[in-house]
């Protein structure tokens, strides 16, 4: 009997887990090669199908389709964690899209909207102070980024209204922000005060998995994986945009910079004009890592690796981009990063790379940055944070080649010429 509909019911769910379709496809041969090595198949995945065709035989292909990313941050470590038995052998085929998967299921997150909300709140308020807005900035933010946060759950159960979500909050949000800022009397804003609480809405893991598909040449699933992250990114741009005009928004385009750059900024405002200090950047990082964490349904183990990656991250970033410019320093930080995910990931603790990755992708720019350069309208900002992306691709892909290449294979088929 063929396996080809188990392999294919295993397929969307790694995709339901976050997987790239690139690593996902590579799991599956390797399970293939691992129980089933008689049986040649062949797999194409896409960012929300996996087909499954018969090299010999008669059989037609299996087409699974699969909700992409729709799992929670813990039940896709414990997807993660079941494919590594499954290739170790201390589970079957059979158990893992059984009792495994139905126990992954039953993991689901409880009180959405509550996480959301929270989530959205630290996330904005981390951002807002890593960036150094000023601390009424900071304030705003936070309570924003809450209502937004709780918002968009709302309208995504609206299945009509799930397609001009990041516009109609990217709008309101603007329109909170400015108001905020005039009843405190303060005329211009920042322009990451306006950004910090859509951010949640930046397509990151999206974009992750686009840069690991396309640098694998998948290019298919890459650039619609890409092309739909920018069109997002646009929509938020003609949000913040819309409401700017509308309520007469004055944004602060100097406020639109790299956060290599952030260390430079001066503190010269009085009280609650003031900037946060330095020392408060640390602060915003746990912020930020724990926030992402508590709306993507992580546990207390995924938050402290969460924290730990954006913490590397940002050390990098910090020393680096002194002496090597943003642009390098955000390659060699995705370089750095991506090697040390894809080790996590073949550990014990069995953490997807995109999970340690994803949250250290807000740092590396083009998310929330390229929302920001998108935004300001200006030049500079947006060939800054085309720079960042390129460096981010050609970072990810050296860490690529230098954790998934079968270092000792190539040696040995060196050795065997010889």
């Amino acid at each position: 009997m063929s396996r080809s509909p188990q392999f294919a019911q295993l397929g969307a769910l790694l995709l339901e887990a976050g997987f790239s379709a690139t690593d996902a496809r590579d799991a599956l041969e390797e399970i293939r090669e691992r129980i089933a090595p008689e049986e040649e198949l062949s797999f194409a995945v896409l960012p929300e199908a996996v087909f499954v065709s018969p090299l010999t035989g008669e059989a037609g292909s299996i087409l699974r389709m699969s909700f992409a990313s729709s799992l929670s941050t813990r039940q896709s470590a414990m997807v993660s964690r079941m494919m590594h038995r499954l290739r170790d052998g201390r589970i079957t085929l059979e158990h893992a899209l059984g009792a495994e998967q139905q126990r992954i299921r039953s993991a689901a997150m409880r009180m959405p909207l509550v996480r959301w909300t929270a989530g959205n709140t630290l996330l904005a308020a981390g951002l807002a102070v890593l960036f150094r807005c000023p601390w009424w900035a900071v304030l705003v933010a936070a309570v924003v980024a809450g209502l937004m946060g709780a918002l968009s759950v709302l309208l995504r159960r609206i299945r009509p209204a799930a397609a001009i979500v990041p516009f109609l909050v990217a709008l309101l949000s603007t329109v909170l922000v400015s108001e905020s800022a005039a009843m405190l009397g303060y005329s211009s804003v920042p322009l990451f005060a306006v950004c910090a609480p859509i951010a949640i809405l930046v397509p990151g893991a999206l974009i992750t998995n686009a840069l690991l598909e396309l640098t694998a040449a998948d290019v298919v699933s890459g650039a619609s994986r890409l092309v739909y992250g920018i069109v997002q990114l646009g929509f938020k741009a003609a949000g913040i945009a819309a409401g700017s005009a509308w309520i007469g928004l004055t944004i602060d385009q100097d406020s639109a910079f790299l956060l290599a750059d952030v260390s430079g900024v001066l503190s010269a405002g009085p009280a609650w004009a003031s900037l946060p200090s330095a020392g408060f950047s640390w602060m915003g990082v746990a912020a930020l890592a724990i926030g992402i964490s508590i709306a993507f349904g992580a546990g207390y183990r995924l938050t402290a690796v969460s924290i730990a990656a954006m913490g590397v991250a940002y050390a990098l970033l910090v020393l680096i981009a002194p002496f090597a410019g943003s642009a390098i320093a955000t390659g060699a930080t995705a370089s750095v990063l991506f090697i040390i995910a894809r080790l996590v990931e073949r550990s014990s603790f069995a953490i997807p790379a995109t999970i340690t990755f994803q949250p250290a992708f807000l740092l590396l720019v083009p998310g929330t940055v390229g929302l920001v350069a998108i935004t300001s309208f200006d030049v500079a900002p947006v060939a800054a944070a085309l720079a960042v992306f390129v460096s981010l691709c050609i970072g990810t892909k050296l860490g690529s080649i230098v954790v998934d290449t079968h270092w000792w294979r190539l040696f040995r088929r060196r050795s065997s010429a010889v």
